[in-house]
């Protein structure tokens, strides 16, 4: 016989029990739950935090440049070399930093890339001479290099669930696309306010709470210790690109009939060539030229070059365009900007969103497409032309953003969790070569009368080559 007493059930033959003892024991069973998912977040901030700052550099130095030469001096050649160790050093090691994160865990050299990136910021900022500062931007691009894989290895790991990791992809897309265009501002302002060392000295602390969050709260990536260092790889790839980068940045300088290009082109080329030929013959490759026959991924490297091309060498034009041509201050042309920069971030934080709920084809397409119409824009802009123009061509250009986390979801989805890591190698080396490129390319098609600089070309080039880009997303990535 039972009956109630002010919320008490009693029933012969046991003790009476709460009604709300249930309650208290589920809210128990969800700690668990809860921790998992908090650590989670605290997780992705801390891992878009490192590949925000790294992003930054890659930009922020530009407004730069100016003040640079003023207190240490320098040729114009001499600063282009400050902006370029930067980036050539990021993209020849990432492919390394990719497997190599495979092999010991993602975790553990993304600690350590970031320790050696804050080491480089500090001695940039500390750099008496020119020299000293364009060596310790390359120790910056080489800590960055494992930044870059090893981050998206550790989403794919804290987000096992398809449409978490899609919506977590674009919050860390936005972060990296907020980096790169946010650049130029943070830069005038720094400059205006503290001095140009201040664009180094700014990364040491934030490097240091993301070290402190990635210990406490980021599990370490799966192993794959049967993985062994691909030493004539590395080498041969890093001739290969650095080769044929420099020989795009020196065309750029000298021309394109001068034999020193030429011979760049060549050893590149060359270095090329034996490096596909012993990836094909070792057992464990840096560089696993099987993982190409996937449509989706072989498609998303050939955009993500062209992405970045467009998008760095469109940024070197607009910033150099404004202060050169219109006579903006580096502060005015980093608000001039800002815009573009405030679409970057919302059009990819959009495409995380569109991704996990429509695949990455459609945000891939509708973005290229945007980016396309927004260079053709921009490819009209003359020295008498409203800025109100400008700041349009430049937003929708800015929405070109919808492509990379989708471009990045494809990659990550056509390849297992133990290649992880030299996936997402392969998708931002081949970025930041695109990169790299597209400073040289698009700055030396940035010609005018006398000292004026001209929009015309280079933007028109940058709009057919996301118009191949669209094309190239359109045959290869498969719809959902």
């Amino acid at each position: 016989m039972s009956c109630p007493e002010g919320g008490i059930t009693v029933t012969r033959g046991s003790q009476p029990r709460s009604t709300t003892e249930p309650v208290r024991i589920h809210r128990e069973d969800t700690e668990p739950a809860e921790r998992a998912s908090r650590n989670a977040t605290i997780a992705l901030i801390s891992v878009c935090l490192g590949f925000f700052v790294i992003q930054l550099d890659v930009t922020i130095v530009n407004v730069a440049l100016p003040a640079i030469q003023r207190e240490i001096g320098g040729s114009l050649a001499g600063l282009q070399w400050v902006v370029d160790a930067y980036t050539l050093a990021l993209a020849s090691i990432m492919l390394t930093a990719g497997s190599t994160a495979d092999r010991i865990g993602a975790r553990k050299v993304f600690v350590a890339g970031l320790t050696l990136f804050a080491a480089g910021s500090a001695a940039c900022a500390a750099a008496p001479s020119l020299g000293v500062l364009i060596a310790a931007r390359a120790v910056q691009g080489l800590g960055a290099s494992a930044l870059l894989p090893c981050s998206l290895a550790l989403l794919v790991h804290q987000f096992p669930d398809r449409r978490r990791r899609a919506r977590a992809l674009g919050v860390w897309g936005a972060m990296g696309s907020l980096g790169v265009a946010l650049g130029p501002l943070f830069g005038g302002v720094l400059v205006a306010l503290a001095g140009w060392r201040s664009i180094f000295l700014v990364n040491v602390p934030i490097c240091a709470l993301t070290v402190i969050l990635l210990r406490r709260h980021v599990t370490e990536s799966p192993l794959n210790p049967d993985r062994r260092a691909d030493v004539p790889g590395l080498l041969l790839g890093v001739i290969s690109l650095a080769g044929l980068t420099a020989g795009f940045i020196t065309a750029g300088q000298r021309g394109w009939r001068s034999p020193v290009p030429a011979a760049l082109f060549a050893a590149g080329l060359l270095a090329a060539w034996w490096f596909v030929r012993a990836e094909r013959r070792r057992t464990s490759p840096m560089l696993p030229l099987a993982l190409f026959r996937s449509r989706n991924l072989s498609g998303a490297t050939g955009v993500g070059v062209i992405f970045n091309l467009v998008l760095y060498g469109s940024l070197l034009c607009l910033s150099l365009f404004l202060q050169q041509t219109r006579h903006e201050s580096a502060l005015a042309t980093g608000l001039l900007l800002l815009p573009m920069s405030l679409v970057v971030g919302a059009g990819s934080l959009a495409s995380g969103r569109l991704t996990a709920r429509f695949g990455p084809r459609p945000p891939m397409l509708a973005g290229l497409t945007l980016g396309a119409a927004g260079a053709a824009v921009l490819a009209t802009v003359g020295s008498g032309t409203s800025l109100w123009l400008v700041a349009g061509g430049s937003v929708l250009l800015g929405l070109v953003s919808l492509a990379m986390p989708a471009m990045t979801a494809a990659v990550v989805s056509a390849v297992g969790p133990e290649h992880a890591g030299v996936a997402s190698g392969i998708l931002n080396a081949s970025r930041q070569s695109g990169g790299a490129l597209g400073v040289a390319v698009l700055g030396a098609l940035l010609g005018g009368s006398g000292h004026a600089l001209d929009l015309h070309v280079p933007l028109a080039v940058a709009a057919a080559g996301y118009l191949i880009a669209l094309g190239l997303a359109w045959i290869t990535i498969r719809a959902r």
